[in-house]
C-alpha cells in the first residue's frame, strides 16, 4: 500500500460514521480528511488506470525482444485451371553417340548427307520425337489453401526495440510522477478547505461573543437611559450596533455552512454531510517550524514531482530521438515457418495437404528516402532540446516559487505576532472607552470605534493563525515535501 493511502482504511470507517446521522460526534481530524479526499477524487482515480495502461505498454515493449509466432490460413478461389504449357510439345528423342560419348537427338538426313532444316523454326527436323500433351500438365486450381506457422526473431533493429522500452519505462515513470503531484494538489486542496472551516467556525464563536458583547452594552445604554445619564441617541446606536452584529453573524453562519459543503466536496463526500471538525473544538496557537537558512534547489528540484515528470517525458523524448536514428540503421531478422498446401506442390499438385519447413534471414538497409529519415531525427532532436529549455524555465519557476513561499511564511508569524500585540491594544482600548462611557467622558461613538478594533483584533488574529498553517502547507508542497 501506498504511504499516500495509508489512512484509506480509516476514512473509509469515517465515512460511514459520518453518513450514519447528521452530525457526528466524532472529531474529525486533517489527515483523515486528506485520506477521504485522495480515496474518493476522481482524478487520482484516472492517473492510477494511467500508470496500469502505461505498465501494459512496457509489457508491450518488452514482448518485442522475444520472438513471435503466427498463424496464417489463406483460400483462394480461381475460375481457371493451371496449365504449364500453351499446347502440345514434341521432344526429341536421346540416343548415345559412342563417338562423341554425348547423347545426341536423331536427325532427318538429306540426300546430300545434311541435317533436314525445319524453316519456321530454324532447328533441325528430329527423326523420332516424344508427345508432351498441354492437358496432362493442366491442374485443378480452382481451390487453394494455404496453412502454416511462421516464427519470427529480430536479432538487430539499429536500437529501435531498446528505445522503445526506454520511452516506455520512462513514460510509466511520468504518469506515477502526475499521480503523485495529483495526490499533492488534492492534499494542499483539503488543507486549504479544512482550514476556512476552521477559521470560520472560530470567526462565528468571536461574532456571537460580540452579539453578546454589544447586548451587554444594550443593557448597561438602557440603565444608563433610565438614570438619566445617557441619551436616546446612545440607545439607538446600540440597537444599530446590534442589528449590525446580527446581521455579521448570519453572514459568517451562512459562509461556515458554504464552507462546510466545500469540505465535503473535496473529501468526495456528499455536500449536506455535517463534520465537526478536530481542530474547531480546540484550536492551538500555530507553532513555528524551523525554516532552513539555506536550500539547496536541486534537492527540491529532484523532490518535486511536477519536475520528475518532465524529466521523464524529456528521457521519452530521447528514446523518440534514437528511434528515428534506427529508422536510418540496417535490420536484421531471422524468419522460420512450417507451411501446408493444398494443392500439394510437393506432389505433382496433388489434391492434398502437403507441408515444409523454411527458414531464412531478412536484411533490411535503407539506402535513399530523399531525407526524410534524417529530417524525422533532425525534428525528434529539436523536440528534445526545446524540452529541455521547458525543463530549465520550470525550474526558474519552481525557485521563485520557493522563495516566495519562504518569504510568505515568515511574514505570516510577523502578521501573528503583530496581531496579538493588536489585541492587547485593543482589549484595553474597549475597557477604557467602556469605562469612560459609564463616567460620561466618552461618546458611543468613540465606544463603537473601540468594539469595531476590538472584533477586528481578534478576527485579524484568526486569519493570521490560518495564514501561517496554509503557509507551512504551501511551503511544504513547493519544496516537494510529504505534506
Amino acid at each position: 500500500m501506498k504511504p499516500q493511502f495509508k489512512l484509506t482504511a480509516f476514512g473509509l470507517l469515517l465515512f460511514s460514521a459520518i453518513t450514519a446521522g447528521a452530525q457526528t460526534a466524532v472529531p474529525v481530524a486533517l489527515d483523515s480528511c486528506r485520506s477521504l479526499a485522495i480515496h474518493n477524487n476522481k482524478q487520482i482515480r484516472i492517473a492510477e488506470e494511467k500508470i496500469r495502461a502505461a505498465g501494459y505498454t512496457r509489457s508491450v515493449a518488452r514482448a518485442a525482444y522475444l520472438p513471435a509466432i503466427d498463424f496464417s490460413g489463406t483460400y483462394l478461389y480461381s475460375s481457371n485451371h493451371t496449365s504449364l504449357l500453351d499446347s502440345d510439345r514434341y521432344l526429341p528423342i536421346m540416343a548415345f553417340n559412342s563417338a562423341t560419348g554425348k547423347y545426341e537427338p536423331k536427325v532427318v538426313m538429306q540426300p546430300d548427307g545434311t541435317p533436314l532444316m525445319n524453316p519456321e523454326t530454324g532447328l533441325p527436323v528430329f527423326a523420332e520425337t516424344a508427345l508432351l500433351p498441354k492437358s496432362e500438365l493442366e491442374k485443378d486450381m480452382h481451390n487453394v489453401f494455404a496453412l502454416g506457422f511462421t516464427l519470427t526473431q529480430p536479432v538487430y533493429m539499429g536500437g529501435e526495440i531498446r528505445a522503445l522500452n526506454k520511452i516506455a519505462h520512462y513514460g510509466e515513470e511520468m504518469q506515477k510522477s502526475l499521480r503523485d503531484q495529483a495526490v499533492q494538489d488534492v492534499t494542499y486542496a483539503v488543507d486549504e478547505a479544512y482550514w476556512l472551516v476552521v477559521s470560520l467556525s472560530e470567526k462565528q464563536k468571536l461574532a456571537k461573543k460580540f452579539c453578546e458583547l454589544i447586548e451587554e452594552m444594550r443593557r448597561n445604554v438602557e440603565a444608563m437611559l433610565q438614570a438619566g445619564v445617557a441619551t436616546q441617541s446612545d440607545m439607538l446606536q446600540t440597537d444599530v450596533r446590534y442589528n449590525e452584529a446580527s446581521l455579521d453573524l448570519m453572514r459568517v453562519e451562512n459562509g461556515l455552512s458554504l464552507a462546510r459543503m466545500a469540505l465535503a466536496e473535496v473529501c468526495g463526500l456528499p455536500v449536506d454531510t455535517q463534520m465537526t471538525l478536530a481542530d474547531e473544538l480546540a484550536p492551538q496557537n500555530p507553532m513555528e517550524t524551523p525554516m532552513p537558512e539555506a536550500v539547496d534547489m536541486q534537492q527540491v528540484f529532484s523532490r518535486r514531482n511536477d519536475l520528475a515528470a518532465l524529466r521523464a517525458a524529456h528521457s521519452a523524448l530521447l528514446g523518440k530521438e534514437k528511434v528515428a536514428m534506427a529508422s536510418m540503421l540496417p535490420k536484421v531478422g531471422l524468419t522460420a515457418s512450417y507451411l501446408w498446401t493444398n494443392p500439394n506442390i510437393n506432389n505433382g499438385f496433388a489434391n492434398s495437404f502437403a507441408g515444409g519447413f523454411h527458414a531464412g534471414v531478412a536484411v533490411t538497409v535503407p539506402l535513399w528516402h530523399w531525407g526524410g529519415n534524417y529530417n524525422k531525427y533532425r525534428a525528434a532532436k529539436s523536440e528534445a532540446l526545446a524540452f529541455e529549455l521547458t525543463i530549465e524555465d520550470a525550474e526558474e519557476k519552481v525557485t521563485l516559487q520557493v522563495r516566495q513561499a519562504r518569504f510568505k511564511y515568515s511574514e505570516a508569524f510577523n502578521t501573528y505576532a503583530k496581531a496579538e500585540s493588536s489585541i492587547r491594544a485593543a482589549e484595553q482600548n474597549l475597557a477604557n472607552a467602556e469605562e469612560g462611557f459609564k463616567e460620561g467622558v466618552m461618546t458611543m461613538t468613540d465606544v463603537n470605534a473601540a468594539q469595531t478594533a476590538w472584533l477586528k483584533a481578534f478576527s485579524e488574529k484568526i486569519d493570521a493563525e490560518i495564514g501561517i498553517r496554509l503557509c507551512r502547507s504551501y511551503l511544504t508542497k513547493v519544496m516537494g515535501l510529504p505534506l
